[in-house]
C-alpha cells in the first residue's frame, strides 16, 4: 500500500452536555454523494440533530429533535442514519415518542421528519440505540436492547405497509444486547450480541436469524486468551462470502480482536490487538469494520497507537495481516482528533471518512483518509430477478454510455451525476456491475445476485430417468438441479430460460429446485415421481 493522506475536515462544536455526541453514529452516503448522520445530543432543543456533511467538511443542520413537549418525534438519535431505497433516510431515537421509550423515524434529505413507530416499553423492547437496515424485501429491520422491561433485546421489522412486528426476542443463551445485524447474501440476518452466550464467560455471541425468526448461535465467545470478548459494531460481508467483525476485548492480550465467520459458522480469529513497544498496535476496537473497494477490511481502535494512546486507523487483509494507516494524537495542540468510536465509511470517490469523539481543543472531528483507492459504484439493492430496478450511487454519471451486469448490457436512467438506476437484463448472471462514464469505467464494490425463477416444467410426473424441461429465467448460471430432495440430477442448460434435467435415482416427489450463484429457484408446482 502507498502513502495515506489524513485530513481533519470539520470540528464539531461542544454541546451543553459537555461533549459532541459524535460516538458510534453511522455515516450514510446519500444520492447526492454527501454524508448524512445524527448527533445524539445538543441542538436547538437539546434533543440531538440530524445533519448533512459534504466530503469537504461543510456541515448543514437538517433537523433539531424534540421541538415539542414530550419529544413526540423522539430524542437522542444515537445511531446515525441509513439511506433507504426511496432516497429518504431511516433510523431510531433512543428516547421520546408517545411512550417516552424511543421511536423509529424517516427523514427526507431536506430534513422533514416523520415517526414510523413509537416503542411502548411493553411487549416490545425499548430504547433503540442503533440505526436500522433496509432488507432486500424493502422492510425496515432494527434492534432494541430492552433496557426497561427486563428483556434481552429484539430484532424487529416494519414492513412496507408500516406494520411493526417482532422477528425475534433474544434470550440470554442466544445473546443479550444485540448489535444491528447485516443481511447476508443468503437472505438471513447475521449479527452479534455483546453479552450472553457461553454460560461461563458470558462474552457475547454471533447469531443468525432467518426472516421467519428462527435463530442459531453460530459462535459463543469465550474470551481471553484464545477468543474475543464483547463484540461491537455491525458485521460486514465481503465478496469472499465471509462475515467480518471485531470484539472490544479478549484475544491473546485482552485488547480486542478481529475475526471472520462463514454463514455456516466456521469461525477464525484473525488478529489480536497488542498495544506495546515497538509496534504500538491499536487496542479496543469499538466500531466494527468496513469492507474497502479493494477487498480489504478497514477499522479503528479507540486506544493504542504511537501517539499518546489516542487510537488508530488500521487495515487488515482477509487472511489477517494488519497494517496501521494512521495514529491519532491526544496531546495538547493536536487537532486531528482522538478516540475514534464511529465506523469508517468509504465514499464512492474511493476515500474513507470517519469521526472522532474529541480533539485537544474541544469537540470531535470529521476526517478523511485517502489511501489511493479509485472511485467505484455502490449498490443499494444487490439482488433481484430480471426486470428489477437497481439503484446505483457513484460519481461522474453525467454522460454515462453503458451499464453492464457481469458483462450483459442493461437499460439505465441517469438521474444525476451521482445517482442512476438500471434494469436487470435478460441473460444477466451474478457478478459485478460496471458503469462506463466519460471519465472511465467504474466497478461495483460488491456483486449483484441475479435471482433465478422457475415458471413451469413438463412433464409434471414420471419415473426415474424421465427428462424434464424446466422453463424460467436467469438459468444460464445453473449449478445444480434437484427433484424433491437434495439428490443431484444431471442437467443441461439449453438457454437462459430453459434447462433440461433427468430425474435421478432416489428422487422424491416434491418441487423442483435449481441452484445458482444468485440463489435457488424453487418451483411452485410439484413433480410426482411415479416409482
Amino acid at each position: 500500500m502507498g502513502a495515506q493522506t489524513y485530513t481533519p475536515l470539520y470540528t464539531y462544536p461542544e454541546t451543553n452536555r459537555g461533549n459532541t455526541g459524535v460516538f458510534s453514529q453511522v455515516l450514510a452516503q446519500g444520492r447526492d454523494a454527501n454524508f448524512y448522520s445524527t448527533i445524539a445530543n445538543g441542538g436547538a432543543n437539546s434533543g440531538g440533530t440530524a445533519y448533512l456533511m459534504t466530503t469537504t467538511g461543510q456541515l448543514t443542520t437538517l433537523y433539531n429533535f424534540c421541538p415539542l413537549t414530550g419529544c413526540a418525534d423522539g430524542e437522542i438519535p444515537y445511531g446515525g442514519l441509513t439511506l433507504g431505497f426511496d432516497g429518504n433516510f431511516y433510523s431510531t431515537a433512543q428516547g421520546g415518542g408517545s411512550k417516552a421509550a424511543g421511536t423509529v423515524f424517516k427523514m427526507t434529505p431536506s430534513g422533514t421528519e416523520s415517526v414510523l413507530y413509537n416503542f411502548t416499553n411493553g411487549t416490545d423492547d425499548s430504547a433503540p440505540i442503533f440505526t436500522v437496515l433496509q432488507g432486500q424485501d424493502g422492510s425496515i429491520y432494527g434492534v432494541s436492547e430492552g433496557q426497561y422491561n427486563g428483556q434481552y433485546g429484539e430484532l424487529f421489522k416494519i414492513n412496507g405497509a408500516g406494520v411493526f412486528s417482532v422477528v425475534h426476542d433474544f434470550t440470554y443463551a442466544d445473546g443479550s444486547n444485540p448489535e444491528l445485524p447485516a443481511q447476508g447474501t443468503d437472505g438471513n440476518f447475521y449479527g452479534t450480541a455483546r453479552l450472553g452466550g457461553d454460560p461461563t464467560c458470558k462474552c457475547g455471541v454471533i447469531y443468525k436469524i432467518t426472516p421467519a425468526g428462527a435463530t442459531t448461535v453460530l459462535h459463543a465467545f469465550t474470551g481471553y486468551p484464545n477468543d474475543g470478548n464483547q463484540p461491537l459494531g455491525i458485521l460486514v460481508q465481503a465478496n469472499d462470502g465471509f462475515l467480518y467483525g471485531t470484539t472490544y476485548g479478549g484475544g491473546t492480550y485482552n485488547q480486542g480482536t478481529v475475526f471472520k465467520i462463514s454463514m455456516t459458522g466456521v469461525y477464525t480469529l484473525l488478529h489480536s490487538f497488542h498495544y506495546a513497544s515497538p509496534s504500538f498496535d491499536g487496542e479496543f476496537p469499538y466500531a466494527g469494520l468496513t469492507v474497502g473497494s479493494d477487498g480489504n477490511l478497514y477499522g479503528t481502535t479507540v486506544n493504542g497507537g504511537a501517539n499518546s494512546d489516542a487510537g488508530v486507523i488500521f487495515q487488515i487483509t482477509p487472511t489477517g495481516t494488519e497494517t496501521i494507516l494512521y495514529n491519532f494524537c491526544a496531546v495538547k495542540g493536536c487537532t486531528d482528533g482522538f478516540y475514534p468510536e464511529g465506523p469508517l465509511a468509504q465514499n464512492t470517490n474511493g476515500v474513507f471518512y470517519g469521526t472522532t469523539t474529541g480533539n485537544s481543543l474541544g469537540g470531535g472531528v470529521f476526517y478523511s483518509l485517502n489511501t489511493g483507492l479509485k472511485p467505484f459504484v455502490s449498490l443499494l439493492n444487490w439482488e433481484g430477478k430480471i426486470g428489477k430496478t437497481v439503484e446505483i450511487l457513484g460519481q461522474g454519471f453525467t454522460g454515462t454510455t453503458k451499464v453492464s451486469f457481469n458483462g450483459t448490457s442493461a437499460s439505465f436512467t441517469v438521474s444525476s451525476g451521482t445517482y442512476l438506476t438500471a434494469v436487470v437484463p435478460a441473460g444477466a448472471t451474478t457478478g459485478f456491475i460496471t458503469v462506463t462514464t466519460p471519465s472511465g469505467t467504474l466497478k461495483s464494490n460488491r456483486k449483484f445476485f441475479v435471482t433465478p425463477t422457475i415458471m413451469s416444467f413438463s412433464p409434471t410426473s414420471g419415473p426415474v430417468g424421465t427428462v424434464v424441461t424446466i422453463n424460467g429465467g436467469s438459468l444460464t448460471q445453473a449449478e445444480g438441479v434437484g427433484f424433491g430432495n437434495r439428490n443431484p440430477a444431471q442437467f443441461t442448460v439449453d438457454s437462459d430460460i430453459e434447462v433440461t434435467a433427468t430425474v435421478p435415482a432416489k428422487a422424491q416427489t416434491g418441487p423442483i429446485g435449481i441452484l445458482t450463484p444468485g440463489g435457488t429457484a424453487i418451483s411452485s408446482q410439484t413433480f410426482t415421481v411415479t416409482q
